[in-house]
This record gives C-alpha cells, sequence and structure tokens, in this order.
C-alpha cells in the first residue's frame, strides 16, 4: 500500500505543481488575460502550489522511509503555514467573488473599480489577514505543553490533532478556533454568496451574452464550494460528527486533490485559458487542422 500510496501522492503533486505552473505562465504571457479576473487567478494558483508544497513532499518523505519522525519547530512551520496559506485562500474567493459582481453588475466601471492598485491591494490584504490571524494561533498553541504522546494520528500536523497531544488547558485554543473559524469562513463565504445571489438576478435580466457571463462564474462557483464545504466540515461542525477516519479523508481532499483539480476547474469552461495554454505548449497545439 505505501508503494501505491507514494506513486499516487506524487503524481498528484506533480499535477499539482505543473499545471499551477502552467495557468500562473499562461497569464503572465497572454495580453488578453492581462485583467483583474486573471490576475486574481494566477495569485489563487500560486497559493495551491504553496499550499500543498506546505504537505505532501514531506508525506511522500513519511511514506518511502520507515522513520516518520518531525521536529517540534517543523511542527509548528508546518501548522503556521499551513493556516497562513488555507485563511488567505479564504479572503481571496472573496475578492474573486466582487470581481465578477463587479464585472456583471456594473460594466461599465469595471476597469475603474478594479484596477491594477485595487487588485494589488486586495492581494496585499488577503496574504495580511492570513498572516495576522495564522500568527494568533500559531501563538496560542506555542504556549501549550506537550507531554506525550509524542504521535500524531495524522498524516501532518493539524491543529485538532496536536492540540490533542497537549497537557495543558486547551479551551482557549478551542475557542479562538471556533471564533477565529467561523469568522474567517462565515463572513467571506456570506459575501460571496451576497454577490452571487445580486450576479445571477442580473443574469436574468439580461438578453444576450448570458451564456458567457454565467459561464465566467461557475468555475468560481466549483471552487468556493469545494473548499469552504470541506473547510467547514473540518473546522466549524458538531463534535459528535468528528471522526479521526473521516478528519484523514477530507484532509487529503482540500490539501491534495482541491489544488489539482483549481487549474482543471478554471480552463475547462473558458477558451481563452485554453487557447493560452495551448499556445504554452507548443505551436502544434495551436494548429486546430492538427
Amino acid at each position: 500500500m505505501q508503494v501505491i500510496l507514494f506513486q499516487l501522492f506524487l503524481v498528484l503533486y506533480m499535477s499539482t505543481v505543473l499545471g499551477n505552473l502552467l495557468l500562473i505562465a499562461a497569464v503572465r504571457t497572454d495580453h488578453r488575460l492581462h485583467h483583474s479576473m486573471y490576475f486574481f487567478l494566477s495569485n489563487l494558483s500560486f497559493l495551491d502550489i504553496c499550499y500543498t508544497s506546505i504537505i505532501v513532499p514531506k508525506m511522500l518523505v513519511n511514506i518511502a522511509i520507515s522513520s516518520k519522525n518531525i521536529s517540534f519547530a517543523g511542527c509548528l512551520l508546518q501548522v503556521y503555514f499551513y493556516l497562513f496559506m488555507g485563511e488567505t485562500e479564504c479572503i481571496l474567493l472573496a475578492f474573486m467573488a466582487f470581481d465578477r459582481y463587479i464585472a456583471i453588475c456594473t460594466p461599465l466601471h469595471y476597469n475603474v473599480i478594479m484596477n491594477t492598485v485595487s487588485c494589488v491591494r486586495m492581494i496585499c490584504i488577503s496574504w495580511v489577514i492570513g498572516c495576522i490571524i495564522s500568527s494568533i494561533d500559531i501563538y496560542f498553541i506555542y504556549q501549550l505543553r506537550f507531554c506525550g504522546p509524542v504521535t500524531i494520528d495524522h498524516f501532518f500536523c493539524e491543529t485538532p490533532s496536536l492540540l490533542q497531544l497537549s497537557c495543558s488547558d486547551i479551551s482557549v485554543n478551542n475557542i479562538i478556533k471556533l471564533v477565529g473559524g467561523t469568522s474567517l469562513l462565515c463572513i467571506p463565504l456570506t459575501l460571496i454568496l451576497i454577490s452571487y445571489f445580486k450576479i445571477f438576478a442580473a443574469i436574468v435580466r439580461i438578453h444576450s451574452g448570458r451564456y458567457k457571463a454565467f459561464s465566467t462564474c461557475i468555475s468560481h462557483l466549483v471552487v468556493v464550494t469545494i473548499f469552504y464545504g470541506t473547510a467547514m466540515f473540518m473546522y466549524i461542525r458538531p463534535k459528535h460528527l468528528a471522526t479521526e477516519d473521516a478528519d484523514k479523508l477530507v484532509a487529503v481532499f482540500y490539501t491534495v486533490i482541491t489544488p489539482t483539480l483549481n487549474p482543471v476547474i478554471y480552463s475547462l469552461r473558458n477558451k481563452d485559458v485554453q487557447r493560452a495554454m495551448r499556445r504554452l505548449v507548443g505551436p502544434t497545439a495551436c494548429n486546430p487542422n492538427r
């Protein structure tokens, strides 16, 4: 099983890195993709590469060798960057929904509102909020005492599994996890739902270009559903629904599978992205007669 798992996760990891790098390169090299929607998309791809690289390489090493150790500092660093990237992505997905709202509901003001400076500010806000919240989380984890056992029943250092090993009072950590997780998930998700409610109301009223307007939103909606669905299951569900096997299965989904699917989802219904990617692959791929 370890050989099979190693090969499977290695292929998924390589697909994640190559797929997202290809998407970033396509956005940067094609002038038709030089606007805010794809600027946010390339940042999401960069986040996905970082997000999965925090976890999967160490997991592959653990599968390949008999010694599956990680230092306390290494474990804390993994928790910090895992939270950092995940929380940043929560905010970024909300800004991407806002971008679609402006593009469809107020198209005449789109270039004024979503200019380069505004987009850079939104990206910076996403990273700063993710950094601040993850720093608070890791600070309170660092204050705990860990007396043993020293075995984490998970394939990476995830917060709930790490807290179970502490012999200190973790009530404050649980409150921070509940309040922070609920706020960070529910507030952006509420803004996303409001944006798409107004978007769909606007799409219903237009007579031409309805399919194109809807197709630019459906990919983002799929990614939002997968990301927020798994995150809410992990962090704001009732305790009686928590099982170790379910936690590991869901964790595999949002740390390994979702970053692999994102570039596929965004390019599947977007002809501009498909054209740019084919151009990167080679000139023969761009020739429709071959």
